[in-house]
């Protein structure tokens, strides 16, 4: 028994050294950046860009292939045609009608180089270069909005525990007015009336504090997907939101041309009607010619010999053009046009929810600064209301009723001061990635 008891004590000791330290935004924002999936999935698209691009620089290459084959006929042409090809013909001997079967095996080396090919080979290469970058700044833009989602969440977080602790100061203040109450309802100087209506403002404070608890939960466990951890794992934050609220925005325009100049979806939107111009022109390349040259060297033989008596060497230039394919050729291009249309349009759409997604980001971090300076205000005078009223309270001028009252205005004044400052604090994140900022 006591072996199991020095284990236990031993392994609390054990979970609480190896405990994760409290983390700060910048820490939180480098942990995802190293552990969120997301971004992990966008690397293996830039890296499947790279290999795109592999595969388009390889027509610039020259294609070597090796290989062995081996025939047997009795037909009289292909016969005849295989006899020659091992230099053993003898005119005197060979029965060319009836030749009989010719086994032939043929081992060769042959490569194939593409000379022209109407600047397809050209247009396909840039247009995975553009595809990299292009999955690139996606991935920039999938980190832009993961920091922004991460700042916000963080935020809430702080905003849910600051609201916890309001609630539990709440249940407090009433717990200790009703046990006041009830002493001195038992003395015959309060109504019962008193006491019950207490008795319900604590029933409500109470319920107001489950809640609050269950918003830091849940703002938790949303932070915790953002930083690609599993619900079991521990996680606790350490700053609060008394830092300093943000600035007033800048202009609207001023902010419009950062974002213009700076929003990697905007730019990744814009390389995809480059991507898409590059295949269109890669399309209307197949109308034109193509050429390639290639050669072979290789042997001849009844079996599978190398004899340099009967190799053979074959070089040669080949030119060829489609004059009909069923207008496939056509229907390329025009399907390649639609694509630069959609690629297009998509970039003019991209750039109308950037412009609302800054004024937008704006406005709310105007309208949330704004509302915590009257919330400051109202704060203030709740406070005082309510250290007026307990005094009133105390000195039994005032009736429970009212200082439920006053108790009920300095909470939600408390409330609203936090919603307000966490609501500018997202809005700044929000703002930021709307721009690009991150």
């Amino acid at each position: 028994m006591n072996s199991l008891k020095l284990l236990l004590i031993c392994s609390v000791f054990s979970s609480i050294a190896y405990a994760a330290p409290p983390l700060t935004l910048p820490q939180a924002i480098d942990y995802a950046l190293e552990n969120n999936p997301e971004l992990s999935i966008m690397q293996a698209r830039i890296n499947q860009a790279q290999d795109q691009l592999g595969l388009a620089m390889a027509n610039y290459y020259p294609q070597i292939k090796a290989g062995i084959a081996y025939q047997h006929s009795n037909n009289p042409a292909e016969a005849f045609a295989m006899i020659i090809a091992q230099r053993r013909l003898d005119f005197g001997g060979t029965d060319f009608n009836h030749p009989g079967g010719v086994d032939n095996f043929r081992e060769q080396i042959s490569a194939t180089y593409s000379l022209y090919r109407g600047g397809q080979d050209s247009h396909q290469a840039q247009a995975a270069e553009l595809g990299m970058a292009a999955s690139e700044l996606d991935q920039a833009a999938v980190k832009n909005r993961l920091l922004s989602h991460i700042t916000a969440a963080y935020y809430a977080q702080l905003a849910a525990v600051d609201a916890q602790q309001v609630s539990e100061s709440s249940v407090t203040a009433v717990q200790s007015e009703l046990t006041q109450s009830q002493t001195r309802f038992a003395a015959g100087t309060v109504l019962k009336s008193d006491v019950l209506s207490l008795q319900v403002q604590l029933a409500e404070a109470k319920e107001a504090q489950i809640q609050a608890a269950n918003a830091v939960e849940m703002a938790n466990t949303m932070l915790k997907t953002l930083l690609g951890m599993s619900a079991n794992e521990p996680l606790a934050i350490k700053e609060t939101l008394a830092q300093a609220l943000p600035k007033n925005p800048p202009k609207f325009d001023a902010l419009l041309t950062q974002a213009l100049a700076q929003h990697p979806e905007l730019q990744a939107a814009a390389k995809r009607v480059a991507i898409a111009e590059q295949q269109l022109a890669a399309a209307k390349g197949a109308y034109l010619p193509r050429a390639d040259a290639y050669a072979s060297y290789g042997f001849n033989n009844r079996s599978p010999d190398f004899d340099t008596d009967r190799d053979n060497v074959s070089v040669g230039v080949q030119v060829e053009v489609d004059v009909f394919n069923g207008f496939a050729t056509q229907a390329k291009v025009k399907k390649a046009g639609h694509e630069l249309t959609a690629a297009q349009e998509a970039l003019r759409q991209q750039r109308l929810q950037i412009e609302n997604a800054v004024k937008s980001a704006q406005l709310r971090l105007q309208e949330a600064l704004n509302r915590a300076d009257v919330a400051a205000v109202s704060v203030q005078a709740a406070e005082e209301a309510l250290r007026l009223v307990n005094e009133q309270r105390q000195a039994g001028v005032v009736t429970v009723t009212r200082y439920i009252e006053a108790e009920v205005a300095r909470d939600k004044a408390h409330t609203r001061q936090i919603s307000a400052r966490f609501d500018a604090l997202r809005a700044e994140a929000e703002l930021k990635q709307a721009t690009g900022g991150f």
